[in-house]
């Protein structure tokens, strides 16, 4: 069985840093590209970043852009996402995702399978 578990949220003041982590066991996923998602309450889901297999192509959000790296690990089969200068509305729910694709794109349907999620809290 596919698991990907998060870990590395919390609370954070205005213009702080998290590193969330995900930590996929159930099988290898260097071919696979990673990526996260968020949610916030009472609003959509939304695309964050992505990594492509190797590492060597990433996609951001344009609200993270600049401020939040993703980067990945395939030998720990893990993935990372660095979140500087944080922002109120950065918090939410956050998703850790894999695909079957070797370079996913910023839909929610090119991922087949998805964490539990991290919560991240940021206090103005």
């Amino acid at each position: 069985q596919v698991q990907l578990v998060e870990s590395g949220g919390g609370l954070v003041q205005a213009g702080g840093s998290l590193r969330l982590s995900c930590a996929a066991s159930g099988r290898t996923f260097s071919r696979n590209g990673m990526g996260w998602f968020r949610q916030a309450p009472g609003k959509a889901r939304e695309f964050v970043a992505a990594i492509s297999w190797r590492g060597s192509s990433t996609y951001y959000a344009d609200s993270v852009k600049g401020r939040f790296t993703i980067s990945r690990d395939n030998a720990k089969n893990t993935v990372y996402l660095q979140m500087n200068t944080l922002r109120p509305e950065d918090a939410a729910l956050y998703y850790c995702v894999a695909s079957t694709k070797v370079i996913p794109g910023r839909l929610s349907y090119e991922y087949d399978y998805w964490g539990q999620g991290t919560q991240v809290t940021v206090s103005s």
